[in-house]
């Protein structure tokens, strides 16, 4: 049986124990231990655990990240209603799967201040979805597609509040379980779009284009 390359054995279990004993507990040693190489060999794919920590939020879990950088970067693509809905669906799914690796970070603040202080250093955070998502509104809204007088900030403040919310908001209900996820970002891409689609988006070609 062909043996995993190194990195993505770390990613891998990485991933499991952030999953099983959450961020704070889940050491470089563990993690080394786990994929079955040496602490020092982890270091020459990962600067540090917080640059290891992004990269599963990268490439283990929903990938919200690609799909806003992608939108950033080719605004008018597809139809307003469907990106939304499409990065509604990825964050609530990123925000389920991503909250149990994190959460364990408030139950200490001298760890989660050194690790936001580690994110900072290299360009990452919690606060960074939002700063794409507004990016890619604000794309949408020069190429006329989001009202020009609506709140980009505001509104994807809400739309992955809302996804961030739905991670944890319904754990003490009988069935602990939230709003199926697609039925979700429909809902609540629909909503969004109410505030802030132009009335008579400019197509591409010179015409008119849903929104």
């Amino acid at each position: 049986m062909e043996t995993k390359p190194a990195r993505v054995r770390i990613l891998d279990a990485a991933h499991e124990l952030m999953l099983t004993v959450g961020l704070a507990r889940a050491t470089t040693k563990e993690i080394a231990r786990a994929a079955g190489c040496s602490e020092a060999a982890l270091y020459k794919y990962f600067d540090s655990k917080e640059e290891l920590f992004v990269r599963v939020l990268a490439e283990r879990l929903p990938r919200l990240t690609p799909l806003l950088s992608g939108l950033v970067a080719e605004p008018g693509q597809g139809t307003l209603e469907e990106n939304l809905t499409e990065i509604a669906r990825q964050a609530a799914l990123f925000y389920e799967q991503s909250f149990p690796i994190a959460a364990s970070l408030y139950a200490e603040t001298q760890l989660k201040r050194r690790h936001y202080e580690a994110l900072r250093k290299i360009g990452s955070g919690p606060h960074t979805p939002i700063e794409s998502l507004d990016a890619y509104l604000r794309a949408e809204q020069a190429a006329g597609r989001v009202r020009a007088e609506a709140d980009t900030f505001a509104a994807a403040s809400l739309l992955l509040g809302a996804c961030a919310q739905r991670a944890f908001a319904y754990d003490a209900t009988e069935s602990g379980e939230g709003p199926p996820v697609d039925a979700f970002a429909t809902r609540l891409a629909r909503t969004l779009l109410g505030g802030v689609a132009a009335e008579n988006p400019v197509a591409d070609d010179g015409g008119r284009s849903r929104p």
